[in-house]
């Protein structure tokens, strides 16, 4: 069993190419986990194992190791960092303790970069950051630390200087203990340190001021011994940082080049140094499901157990489950409950994860990360827990599909496989969903973009051997109310001889700015709220959850809502449950009615680089296709092209900006929210 103090559950997320793998490959290599330092390039890594992964070059499925460094245990999630793969960054953060944040010291902070801060953020994960490929052509590490303050708010904290630049980087000077970091070795693996040399003196104690007066300003210990010109201990000076790194007041910053093996050892140091442990956390909030009541868990072994799922890898016969515990310990083969379903669930197996390998474990106690080889009735955000202490995390939430595409097998034989196929790749992702067309009873799968959905088919045909057509991509539109209104609505109904009955008035109205995360809010403002039966009410904002969900005047799930409960009438010996769900949907159709709908279409933002001699070419194509370009930021000889589009603009985009650019363009897309359709 391993002392909570000695564990870090932590995420690695970035933006795609700015060198989340090649980190955490060197981080395996370094802490004797691998023998050998596996390259991208050269398709040795370890953390991407799946074949699809290494042909492209991109992370597409978030993998877990475990990392010995020092006396602590390193939960490493290695995350993608494509938008269409943003579900596998959203549950790793979810049960991450802490996050390394990755940043190109060439493109500095890019749009995914900061789509998976604003993840982080929202789940309040403590973040140091790295800045990578300071080896490269047109790297400089000011100007992503002043990019770093300037998207998040002042709270970059320089620990680390590099020497040198582009070709010439080749060493680190280490702020808090005042010392020049040198490597050596075939692989970098040895780590000096020494002195900081005459000629760095003078730029070492600057850098040193200036992060001694940006402490001082959050702790007056720091101020008091600054003021008074006294030398601040280095113990002092970790435990400042830290506390200040866990309440998300300040995010370190370390340097280095992962391809190059240069700054990654005194990276696994800030982690075991900065970043939390499982102890760190003395509350979880959780409720209870008998109740509704809100709940804290306690990391400690000795209470009874519970543990959150964030991740599914399905199977025909069992489903490896990567487990988060919170709290108690558990044993092999012992029982649980699976508290959404309520049905019993066997852990036939613990392991501990390293990417596709895995070793047994006994058992397992508080703030670990393990799989669980179990049955196939759990999901993505389950809790499982102690029978006799049901209790649940929250749950995840997951962006909707913005693409379907048909999908067909290519032999009529193979229906019922592609069935049982399908249901498999759907029950792993949770941003994946199948649907069948209306008119033409073809299935439909839908996903987060075009090459999500292209993998998804490529493993249908690889992995389980049913080769599939696919049709051309549909934008998956929205609806949304057109005004403000309350509807009421009364559901009376006879079953045989029992009588059901309930009443509500609902509150419906479009958010005013259609752009945003939430797609609708829903809000209980019941006067009497504490007189009804909770159950009553859970029944209720379920109902319009999933009453809002199924469509409306043209069949589209409705965003962009937010409806109140403002009554709920209970008639004795007559209402239930599903009397109450009877009623709320019935005031949702009427609403769909009366109200009137606006269909809305998925707006993209699009992030282009580009040679800046293409420029022209690239806007060109953009303009008739509703772009509204809102920004041109110079990277050297290079052009960051900001801009927001229709996704259904940008079908074959990824085959048009090669020949624009003459290969040398990238782009990276992700979902900004929804806008009118146009006519």
């Amino acid at each position: 069993m391993e002392n909570l103090e000695k564990i870090r559950n932590i995420g690695i997320i970035a933006h795609i190419d700015a060198g989340k793998t090649s980190t955490t490959e060197g981080m395996l290599f370094y802490s004797g986990l691998t023998h050998r330092y596996g390259h991208i390039d050269d398709g040795t890594t370890v953390m991407d194992y799946l074949e699809e992964e290494r042909s492209r070059g991109i992370t597409i499925k978030a993998a877990a190791a475990t990392v010995p460094w020092r006396d602590c245990l390193i939960h490493l999630i290695d995350t993608p960092g494509h938008i269409d793969f943003t579900a596998e960054v959203e549950r790793s953060l979810r049960v991450s303790d802490g996050a390394v944040v990755i940043f190109s010291g060439v493109e500095g902070v890019e749009a995914q970069s900061e789509k998976v801060w604003r993840q982080a953020a929202r789940y309040r994960v403590p973040k140091i950051a790295f800045v990578n490929k300071l080896d490269r052509l047109g790297a400089s590490f000011p100007r992503v630390r002043d990019e770093i303050n300037r998207k998040f708010g002042d709270c970059a904290l320089a620990l680390q200087l590099p020497i040198g630049i582009e070709s010439d980087f080749c060493s680190i000077v280490d702020l808090v203990q005042n010392q020049l970091i040198t490597f050596a070795g075939e692989a970098n693996e040895q780590v000096q340190r020494q002195a900081v040399p005459e000629t760095l003196v003078e730029e070492v104690a600057a850098a040193r001021e200036a992060l001694f007066e940006r402490l001082a300003d959050f702790s007056d210990a720091i101020a008091e011994r600054y003021l008074e010109g006294v030398e601040i201990p280095v113990a002092e000076l970790k435990a400042t940082i830290r506390e200040l790194t866990l309440h998300n007041r300040l995010v370190p910053l370390f340097v280095g080049s992962a391809k190059n093996g240069i700054g990654l050892q005194p990276l696994l140091d800030a982690v075991v140094d900065y970043l939390p442990a499982p102890s760190d956390f003395a509350e979880i909030p959780a409720f209870r499901v008998k109740d509704g009541q809100a709940v804290s868990i306690e990391p400690d072994e000795q209470a009874p157990f519970a543990g959150l799922i964030f991740k599914v890898v399905a199977g025909t016969s069992v489903d490896l489950l990567y487990l988060r515990t919170y709290s108690g310990q558990v044993q092999a083969k012992a029982h649980l409950i699976n508290s959404r379903t309520g049905e019993k669930v066997s852990a036939k197996q613990i392991l501990r994860l390293f990417a596709k390998n895995t070793e047994s474990l006994e058992q397992v106690g508080p703030g670990d990360i393990v799989g669980l080889l179990g049955p196939r009735n759990c999901g993505t955000g389950d809790t499982l827990c102690d029978s006799r202490h049901s209790v649940a995390f929250e749950r995840m939430q997951f962006p909707e599909p913005v693409i379907s595409m048909a999908v067909e097998p290519k032999s009529s034989r193979d229906k019922d496989r592609l069935d049982e196929s399908l249901e498999l790749l759907c029950r792993e992702d949770p941003t994946l969903t199948l649907g069948r067309d209306s008119d033409t009873g073809q299935r439909l799968l839908s996903g987060m973009g075009e090459l999500h959905l292209e993998i998804n088919f490529k493993r249908l045909a690889d992995e389980f051997k049913v080769p599939v057509r696919a049709g051309a991509p549909r934008v998956a539109y929205r609806e949304t109310f057109k005004a403000a209104r309350t509807i009421s609505a009364d559901f009376h109904k006879f079953l045989g001889d029992l009588e059901l009955q309930a009443g509500v008035s609902i509150d419906f109205r479009p958010f005013a700015q259609a752009r945003g995360q939430e797609v609708f809010s829903i809000e209980s403002r019941l006067e009497r709220e504490r007189d009804l039966p909770k159950s009553y009410v859970r029944a209720a904002r379920q109902a319009l959850e999933d009453g809002l969900k199924t469509g409306g005047n043209s069949g589209y799930s409705l965003i962009y809502v937010e409806a109140e409960l403002r009554e709920l009438k209970v008639y004795p010996d007559k209402t239930t449950e599903n009397a109450v769900v009877g009623a709320v949907l019935q005031a949702v159709d009427r609403a769909i009615v009366e109200i009137g709908t606006t269909v809305l279409e998925p707006l993209m933002r699009l992030e282009i680089l580009s040679p800046e001699a293409n420029v022209g070419d690239i806007t060109s194509y953009l303009q008739p296709r509703r772009a509204l370009i809102q920004e041109m930021i110079s990277l050297g000889d290079q052009k960051r092209i900001l801009c927001e589009v229709p996704l259904s603009e940008m079908f074959g985009f990824g085959k048009a900006l090669p020949k624009l650019t003459g290969g040398r363009g990238s782009f990276t897309m992700e979902p900004c929210g929804y806008q009118p359709r146009e006519a």
